[in-house]
């Protein structure tokens, strides 16, 4: 059995580097593929007029001006930061948010109306003029505004990616998968999820899960994702200041597409694969699992990453029983640390039968033929019975917690049964 490192794929222009030290039969290391702007302002002047027409009508006295954030005046601000004001009893209206060469900036309110969000970072060490309209508890219209400068460029950044590509179609188990190099740290992971938006069409609630130091954030919802769903995904991270002096270095999105549902369930008892597609079971798979002393693990996998040919190389094993390098066809990574489902005619004599492998799920030629022309990355597979249990983070493990397990990773609370994390 060969000790496995997992490393970061390219993802935009980062390389992303993590490990695990965990076992499996392939060697193959690559994988596929924040703080709003501060609630404070400066205390605004109070300015009233009085004034009565020709008419005779009475004199009306106007409102207060809107106390705006970031405040008038201020330097320094994150290009992360958002515009909002304090509206008693009320929420805001209208935001007009201009740069110092007076192009409007676009973004949106939040749902909950407690600030506006730029639809891509400010602009560094750059002047910006925030106009807002906010309307309180008893209807009357207020208007503040604000001109504040953001910071220059930092130097210290964390690293991030997205494993999710626009124009791609997924299976109904892809997790959205956020990565953060280093980890975030516990105290700002509350921030930055609430810049991390995620929207789905037709709409389903979902959570975000933190694994425990902090480098992933799986989101998804309670169920696997229904056919046809399009997801939109916005890390909004440029900018955003950390408690370790670091700040986020770039925004990242996405929008994909969820294929037909395609599910593979494995069961050690009978070494059999049983396919389903649609909920209709379309082929039985006889299967030849990890041998005792290389066990395939137990739980809810992902196919993360197909490779129509490739080799094994576990010469760094310290085994020296487990010291091989092979050529594979049709292999499908299912964790980082080198568990597949895969083709190997060597042991087509025991599937169904004797478990022969190194931890993955062994197939015949022509059926790992046919399952490599069916699957998408993100589809479900559970294998059950074995010696090992599923490690959580060795693979995109979303999917082996139940949804209050999963829930209770969020940093941020979750209604009952979740809810988009959008704007």
């Amino acid at each position: 059995m060969g000790r496995f490192t997992r490393a970061g794929a390219m993802v935009g222009a980062l390389v992303l580097t993590a490990s695990l030290a965990l076992t499996g039969c392939g060697d193959d290391q690559k994988k596929p593929a924040f703080v709003a702007g501060e609630q404070q302002s400066d205390p605004a002047a109070t300015a009233s007029a009085s004034a009565s027409g020709q008419t005779g009508e009475p004199a009306q006295s106007a409102t207060p001006p809107l106390q705006v954030s970031p405040a008038d005046g201020s330097d320094g601000r994150p290009v992360s930061s958002e515009i909002g004001a304090t509206v008693p009893g009320g929420k805001l209206s209208k935001v007009v948010l201009t740069a110092a060469n007076g192009k409007t900036v676009a973004g949106r309110m939040r749902r909950d109306g407690s600030s506006w969000v730029p639809s891509a970072p400010l602009k560094y060490a750059t002047r910006y003029t925030a106009t807002v309209t906010g309307t309180d508890a008893d209807g009357q219209t207020h208007q503040g505004t604000s001109t504040f400068t953001t910071m220059a460029k930092p130097k210290s950044m964390i690293g991030s990616g997205l494993y999710l590509f626009s124009d791609k179609t997924y299976g109904v188990a892809m997790p959205v998968v956020a990565e953060f190099s280093p980890g975030i740290p516990k105290k700002d992971r509350a921030a930055v999820q609430k810049r991390m938006f995620v929207q789905t069409d037709p709409p389903q609630p979902g959570a975000w899960h933190w694994i425990d130091n902090g480098t992933q954030a799986y989101y998804r919802a309670p169920e696997y994702w229904k056919p046809g769903t399009t997801i939109t995904v916005r890390l909004a991270l440029a900018g955003i200041p950390l408690s370790n002096g670091r700040y986020g270095n770039v925004d990242r999105s996405a929008t994909a597409k969820i294929g037909r549902a395609f599910e593979m369930k494995v069961d050690n008892a009978t070494k059999r694969m049983s396919v389903y597609e649609n909920g209709a079971l379309i082929r039985t798979v006889p299967v030849s699992l990890g041998k005792k002393s290389t066990p395939s693990s137990s739980g809810t996998m992902v196919v993360m990453e197909k490779k129509e040919s490739t080799v094994f190389d576990t010469r760094d094993e310290p085994d020296a029983r487990n010291r091989y390098v092979t050529e594979i066809d049709f292999a499908q990574r299912i964790t980082w640390g080198g568990e597949y489902i895969h083709a190997a005619p060597w042991s087509e004599g025991v599937q169904g039968r004797t478990n022969v492998s190194h931890g993955c799920v062994n197939v015949s030629m022509a059926n790992g033929r046919w399952l490599f022309g069916k699957t998408l990355v993100g589809d479900p597979i559970t294998v059950r019975g074995t010696d090992r249990k599923l490690a959580a983070g060795n693979g995109w493990t979303a999917w082996n917690l139940s949804w209050s397990e999963f829930v209770a990773g969020s940093a941020l609370p979750v209604p009952d049964g979740g809810a988009e994390s959008a704007l």
